[in-house]
């Protein structure tokens, strides 16, 4: 593909859809349930109208900012999303590399197809690892030194994950049954994949990978693709984790998951040093509130102790500055890259996140704003019914 052709992120998941075989596009681009999540985190920022200060003179405008004290060249981080490897060959390492180029932190996940530690190598910038509990707590223990000791900056536990969402497009894919490895459970599905000849020869010289190296299960080696929905269902985080993880780690933990402000209060008494507003891309529990609708509560509840980070239904660069202006310190992105991964590989992601400090640097020029930072509640308006939630 020819990245520079593609305007704006609905290009490169287009060309995303193109290249991928369909299980592999679906599970990237695919929710839970009815999927009503999944649109409204997209359609509830059509909700929020900008109030623009107009005839103002800006001799220069800033994007950069801080997360847990660290300097960004824009608010706009890239989250976690598990199986990058599965989406483009070094998929985690491609993506972590194109964040430090442009001077932003990569998030990888535990259910990564890349060493944690070629992850952060791959990478000139600051690196945050996303755990979870996988294989018990000597497992994630061992897991969490080796994060440490390979020089990331921040833990991202994830706490809306007490079993898998039902992803109905992964199940009419045939997913469950790919990553048994079993051919004749694979031979329906297998059609799909034979007619991305690009893709498949890109996956098979990569190793063909169907393991999580970064779970590592005594006496058993990594963990292997069909074992992720069981092990899920067996880790569940609780609050009473965040006392060891936080004696385990000892470096900043970010909380991701959070809906409600009483849950956002349960993290700040848990150590959290940042909160992310997350449904996990709609993937989970489906009809909860878009996050941009849940933004409001969280912050007020934060009451400024912590920074609040959002993900969820990020594609353009207003989106981004809607979020800033209701008290995120800065958004994750996930699907918006994972697109460009899927499309193009580096070239991908790097246009995916240009698209997005373009729109954004725009968008504060149209808005009179000198900065990313400055953009506050003045600068947007919300329905009514969202009123008691920004207060």
């Amino acid at each position: 593909m020819n990245t520079s052709r593609a305007v704006n992120i609905e290009d490169l998941r287009r060309a995303a859809r193109r290249r991928l075989p369909r299980a592999v596009f679906d599970y990237i681009d695919g929710g839970a349930d009815r999927e009503h999540t999944l649109a409204h985190n997209c359609r509830a920022y059509d909700d929020i109208i900008f109030r623009p200060r107009c005839a103002v003179a800006v001799p220069n405008y800033e994007m950069r900012t801080t997360v847990l004290g660290t300097e960004i060249a824009m608010p706009i981080i890239l989250a976690p999303v598990g199986s990058s490897r599965m989406f483009y060959p070094r998929g985690e390492e491609v993506a972590a590399n194109v964040a430090g180029s442009v001077g932003t932190i990569y998030t990888l996940s535990t259910l990564s197809g890349c060493l944690l530690e070629d992850v952060k190598k791959a990478t000139t910038g600051p690196a945050w690892y996303q755990l979870y509990l996988i294989g018990g707590h000597d497992v994630a223990r061992a897991t969490i030194e080796r994060a440490r000791l390979a020089g990331y900056s921040a833990l991202v536990v994830t706490i809306d994950t007490p079993v898998a969402g039902m992803r109905e497009r992964d199940l009419r894919n045939g997913m469950k049954e790919l990553v048994t490895r079993n051919p004749w459970k694979m031979l329906p599905f297998v059609m799909q994949f034979a007619v991305k000849p690009q893709w498949l020869a890109g996956f098979f010289s990569d190793g063909g990978m169907m393991k999580f190296p970064n779970v590592v299960l005594p006496g058993e080696g990594p963990m292997l693709y069909a074992d992720v929905g069981t092990a899920l269902e067996a880790s569940v985080v609780t609050w009473a984790d965040l006392k060891w993880i936080r004696h385990a780690w000892q470096g900043p933990i970010v909380v991701k998951g959070v809906h409600i402000g009483d849950d956002a209060r349960r993290a700040i008494d848990a150590g959290a040093n940042a909160i992310v507003v997350s449904n996990h891309g709609g993937r989970q529990l489906d009809d909860v509130h878009a996050t941009i609708r849940a933004l409001p509560e969280v912050v007020a509840a934060a009451r400024g102790q912590v920074e609040v980070l959002l993900d969820g239904g990020i594609r353009r660069g207003g989106d981004v500055a809607k979020a800033l202006c209701l008290g995120a310190r800065a958004v994750l992105i996930g699907r918006a890259y994972a697109y460009g991964l899927g499309a193009a590989g580096e070239a991908g992601v790097r246009r995916a996140v240009e698209i997005l400090r373009a729109d954004l640097l725009r968008t504060i020029k149209l808005l009179g704003c000198p900065s990313t930072s400055a953009l506050d509640r003045s600068y947007v308006e919300v329905p009514a019914e969202w009123e008691a939630r920004v207060k």
